[in-house]
């Protein structure tokens, strides 16, 4: 592998469109991964994260513009060699043990079963290795699941809603594992719905929109470009509200605290303001614009565009 591929982004796309019978699934998207990168692709039903993502894994043509896995052809052996895809609703032969199934993929991946057999205990199976699937609960067959999305330490990894059916304690090993793959280098490519978990778990955003990409950037940024305002709500005591929330601007909510906006670039002068008002203050409570406020902004402005 020369070093130009290595620099090379781990996933191009580029003015993909993608129509059924006279409806765009995929308009004109375009963005790239490069190595490292963990990536959530959010959008609502039918805004076309399904459809792309079976167009870089090489299960759908594209109409037009050009894809590159690795520098390769979606579908091409070199494309499949280096990508690991987890569906939404994974499905083993019930008749086979956790261990069988691991197993069964190492070698279709030309990996070693004894290299690979210790990612069951990392996504919580060591027990269970040798019960047959069908005794799985759905969440044990979606850890199971990506247990063989990480056989072979593949350079992109496509994971569609991957923490359906966990306990809190397996959706945060699953982050954790995210975290540790991305930093050995591998692309992590993610779908989900659950927008508070991404929050703090991705490196960069993509937001669909009926097939339009209408977000790519960092949280930060986005929120900068959505300029939504910044929740602060200031803690006191009950015979000091009138004058901290006359101070302030605020409204007084439940008779113990004073609540207002303020545009991002004003946060540090309302925190000034707020300090000012010395042990009047019991504390103070910032609250950003959330994932979910900022892909609420963009998917509601794409559809006034449309």
């Amino acid at each position: 592998m020369t070093e130009t591929s290595l620099s090379a982004p781990t996933l191009r796309v580029d003015g993909v469109c993608k129509t059924f019978s006279g409806h765009k699934a995929v308009d004109d998207v375009s963005f790239s991964l490069n190595a490292g990168e963990r990536v959530a692709m959010l959008g609502h039903n039918g805004a076309g994260k399904t459809t792309l993502f079976k167009i870089v894994l090489g299960f759908l043509k594209r109409d037009h513009g050009d894809v590159a896995v690795m520098g390769a052809a979606p579908g091409s052996h070199d494309a499949r060699v280096g990508t690991a895809y987890l569906p939404e609703s994974v499905a083993f032969p019930a008749s086979l043990t956790g261990k069988e199934v691991l197993t069964f993929y190492a070698r279709l991946k030309g990996e070693s079963p004894v290299k690979a057999l210790p990612l069951l205990e990392r996504v919580g199976l060591a027990e269970a290795a040798k019960r047959r699937v069908g005794t799985y609960s759905k969440g044990m067959r979606q850890r199971l699941g990506l247990a063989q999305a990480l056989v072979g330490r593949p350079r992109l990894i496509l994971l569609d809603e991957p923490t359906t059916g966990l306990d809190p304690i397996s959706r945060q090993t699953v982050y954790e594992l995210i975290g540790e793959i991305a930093g050995q280098g591998t692309t992590v490519l993610l779908s989900s719905h659950a927008l508070t978990e991404l929050e703090a778990r991705t490196d960069r955003i993509l937001i669909l929109s009926k097939g339009r990409l209408v977000a790519d950037d960092v949280l930060s940024r986005l929120r900068a470009q959505a300029g939504l305002p910044i929740r602060l709500k200031v803690w006191t005591r009950p015979e000091d509200l009138a004058h901290v929330s006359e101070s302030l601007g605020g409204g007084q909510m439940n008779g113990r605290s004073v609540e207002f906006n303020c545009n991002a670039d004003d946060k540090v002068k309302a925190l000034s303001a707020i300090s000012a008002l010395g042990n009047l203050v019991e504390d103070v409570d910032v609250h950003a614009p959330s994932l979910d406020d900022v892909y609420r902004y963009f998917s509601s402005s794409a559809g006034k565009e449309a």
